[in-house]
């Protein structure tokens, strides 16, 4: 049943993405339209035939096998060596993230690393941070006690790709918003903004306080230290280096974390699978249910598959990828728009299921484990990935595991930190500080950095109180994201939709949320039979009940407020709409780059740099400066003047770091390809010793 609710409700949305596109012309029968429908089709097509042939294949399971090893558990996990390896990567992350911020000069630079990053990059910062602390304790938890059920939450992106690629991607990249809560004031009004403000705030706090609840978790299982202890320590080691570098530290040591999350999880799965035999001897030891993607649709409380769906594959999903700010500034910090599109295909179609795979290994090996007699079977389920690591790995390899862990508290924890910092610099203190120049800016970034860590500390007591980390997480993401999700979607995808309805959706929807966490029978309607439970009589024990399904309830009244409203107001002034609303991306295209322009595919070439004694002439809302270019350049890449550069170093693995874009200014005549930038605009290029050569240059939009 859920498999069939699953692919009804999620292709209404695929489905609306897919007009809104072809409406668009980004989708056709020909051409490049064709090429778009089909790799928007694959993740659908791919996610289709994988869930359903898990769900309903013929899977035989071996007979569960008593424990006979040894029932003796040690209380501390590891040996000496592994914590000094986790200790020597604390060390090195903080290096890498120390070194690579030193270029920070401007709030453009801290937040999105100067707009200058390829693909490949942003998309292992992706991962980084989409594997954040909570998940291997919290993925591998429901592994270990329900399966490949916990990939549910990393295979379900595939319902929002079209909207994301062909409606909201466009509008973010070319209308150049610093902040969400931006977005909303050029949409609608300053009040409006001040609201989205502070949901979002409260929003990335608390996201940060489950964060360091997690990693206080972790260092608990395997020191014994105090939670809270734990989390002030690791708190303090990711703020320093992000109070340090901004969105440029994040980045590149996302890319080195990235990495080892990917392949840590990886090898735990396969040593896993080794010890047992082989591939086919762990699908043995998997119970039946454990291979189902969808366990149940209604019947446990603690983990409903239609409430899971709701809160994780529509409400948080649709967060993260349109309204969490950390992932906006990734998308933000792609050097074009095409980049931005290929991160997001990658992260979804490719790098989201080996994710599903790296935080659920630790479950579903020790359930294989247990099954099979090897581990006993009264092994907690929140320590079941320590037990697991720590049996199979050796001295040292534990380690690189812990290390692991690591990556996944700071990979996840430096972007809100950046995110928060980001909303406090743009939406609280420039409006109120508008003559603030990039230093004063600069440092309440990094006061602000400093801040929230504090803050997500101060939260971690109030997630203590709830069972687990994914009950935590869960609870707390249904409970605010919804009004957000509704606001944002309404206003990009439909022109109607109005600056009272946007109030009255953000109020009203929490409102309704905040009484339903006193009331919680008002949910029993939109509940889906999920039953209620016993959970106390506390202050924040109504938010644990219909912990999930509280999303749906909230997208229902939220959307229902913000339709009613918008019937009965006027429309907005077109004006408010340019750019903004999905059908005006080449609005938004004339107030970035100060000109027009088509978003179609690059010319590229190479040319010498002659570095100008001038001044830097802005123009467009990107602040882009001007430059010159040479008729023999000009004509290499077919380009005029007003056309977008982006100029770049030519060694390609850097994936940007040394680059930045740029407005043609003049064409001036000469025979050899050659480029005229000022002193300033040449430092984000230029490095050292590399003045003699040639630079990429590529002709954008």
């Amino acid at each position: 049943m859920m498999f069939s609710y699953q692919f009804i409700i999620g292709g209404i949305v695929f489905t609306t993405g897919l007009i809104f596109a072809y409406r668009q012309g980004y989708l056709s029968a020909t051409g490049n339209g064709l090429r778009n429908l089909l790799f928007v089709m694959i993740p659908l097509f791919f996610y289709f035939v994988l869930q359903g042939y898990l769900q309903f294949g013929n899977f035989s399971t071996g007979p569960p096998v008593p424990f006979y090893g040894n029932p003796e558990r040690s209380p501390t996990l590891g040996a000496p060596i592994d914590y000094g390896i986790m200790v020597f990567y604390f060390l090195l992350i903080l290096i890498i993230g120390t070194y690579f911020g030193r270029r920070q000069k401007t709030v453009k630079d801290f937040f999105f690393g100067g707009q200058r990053f390829s693909w490949w990059l942003i998309t292992f910062s992706l991962i980084a941070t989409t594997v954040g602390s909570y998940s291997f304790v919290k993925y591998s938890r429901v592994a270990y006690t329900y399966g490949i059920g916990s990939s549910q939450t990393y295979l379900n992106d595939w319902i929002w790709l079209p909207l994301l690629l062909f409606g909201w991607l466009p509008i973010l990249y070319f209308s150049r918003i610093t902040s969400i809560p931006e977005y909303f004031e050029r949409r609608f009004d300053r009040t409006v903004r001040k609201w989205v403000t502070a949901f979002i705030l409260i929003y990335l706090i608390g996201y940060v306080g489950v964060n360091l609840f997690t990693m206080g978790k972790v260092l608990n299982i395997l020191l014994g230290w105090p939670i809270f202890t734990a989390a002030i320590l690791v708190a303090s080691i990711s703020a320093i280096y992000v109070t340090a570098g901004g969105q440029t530290s994040v980045i590149m040591t996302d890319l080195f974390q990235g990495l080892m999350l990917l392949g840590t999880g990886i090898m735990i799965l396969f040593l896993g699978i080794n010890y047992l035999g082989g591939l086919e001897e762990f699908w043995q030891h998997l119970p039946r249910a454990h291979k189902l993607p969808f366990p149940n649709f209604n019947e446990d409380p603690s983990f409903p598959s239609v409430g899971i769906f709701w809160q994780d594959g529509i409400a948080n999903t649709a967060m993260f990828y349109f309204l969490n700010q950390g992932i906006i500034m990734r998308f933000l910090s792609t050097k074009s728009l095409q980049d931005g599109r290929k991160a997001i295909f990658t992260v979804i179609l490719v790098l989201m299921p080996i994710a599903a795979c790296v935080v659920a290994s630790g479950g579903w090996v020790a359930k294989a484990l247990v099954h099979g007699g090897i581990l006993p079977g009264d092994i907690q389920a929140d320590e079941a990935f320590f037990i697991a690591s720590d049996f199979l790995s050796r001295p040292g390899v534990f380690g690189l595991i812990l290390a692991t862990m690591t990556a996944a508290l700071m990979s996840t924890v430096d972007t809100l930190i950046t995110a928060v910092a980001a909303i406090v610099v743009n939406d609280v203190y420039r409006p109120m500080n508008p003559k603030a120049n990039e230093k004063q800016l600069l440092k309440m970034a990094r006061i602000s950095s400093v801040s929230v860590t504090i803050l997500g500390i101060l939260l971690v007591p109030v997630f203590m109180s709830f069972k687990t980390i994914y009950a935590a997480h869960g609870a707390f993401t249904a409970a605010v994201t919804p009004p957000l999700v509704i606001a944002l979607l309404f206003s990009v995808f439909w022109k109607r939709f109005t600056r009272k309805a946007a109030l009255f959706t953000l109020v009203g929807g929490m409102g309704a949320i905040v009484f339903s966490l006193f009331v919680p029978q008002v949910i029993i309607p939109f509940a889906h039979g999920v039953p209620m439970v016993d959970v106390g009589d506390g202050i924040f024990d109504g938010m644990k009940q219909f912990k999930f399904m509280r999303a749906f309830y909230g997208i229902s009244i939220s959307a229902a407020i913000g339709i009613g409203v918008t019937v009965f107001t006027k429309p907005e002034l077109e004006i408010r709409q340019k750019g903004l609303v999905w059908g005006t991306v080449k609005d938004a295209i004339i107030l970035y780059k100060g000109s027009s322009g088509k978003e179609n595919a690059s010319k590229k070439s190479m040319a010498m740099a002659e570095i100008m004694n001038r001044n830097p002439v802005i123009t467009g809302t990107g602040n882009l400066p001007l430059v010159d270019i040479s008729n023999a350049l000009a004509m290499d890449l077919e380009g005029v003047e007003g056309d977008l550069l982006y100029i770049s170093d030519k060694r390609k693995w850097l994936g940007g770091l040394y680059s930045t874009h740029a407005v043609v200014g003049k064409i001036f005549n000469h025979s050899d390809k050659l480029i005229q930038l000022d002193r300033e605009t040449s430092q984000l290029v230029v490095t050292k010793n590399r003045s003699s050569q040639k630079l990429i240059i590529e002709k954008l939009y």
